[in-house]
């Protein structure tokens, strides 16, 4: 599989089949699917909302980089952000590349 820290984000990565999604939330720990497995979600913990915000820069950053945003819900101590690929209407491997990344800040062990 590929090295989802190390992946750069496809505009035309195809929607994933029923076994790649399996595979991919498996190497994500944390992230679930929606019910229609259409997006992926997580939802990070934190002390206080200066820790939230760091949180939530630092996942801007990582958006920025790869051309794919996420949704973000955030609130004073904690962020929940869901990734899907809206033009494909639903999961690509570019939402298990920066779910990857997000989870691998050093901003998401929370406080």
């Amino acid at each position: 599989m590929t090295d989802l820290l190390l992946a750069h984000c496809d505009p035309k990565a195809p929607l994933l089949d029923a076994a790649s999604r399996a595979r991919v939330l498996a190497a994500l720990p944390g992230w679930t699917p929606d019910p229609e497995n259409k997006l992926i979600g997580r939802r990070f913990g934190f002390a206080n909302f200066y820790q939230v915000m760091a949180f939530v820069n630092a996942v801007a950053d990582i958006a920025h980089a790869q051309d794919h945003h996420p949704e973000m819900l955030v609130g004073y101590d904690a962020c929940t952000v869901s990734y899907t690929t809206h033009s494909r209407g639903g999961l690509t491997l570019n939402d298990a590349i920066c779910a990857a990344q997000v989870s691998a800040l050093p901003e998401a062990s929370g406080g």
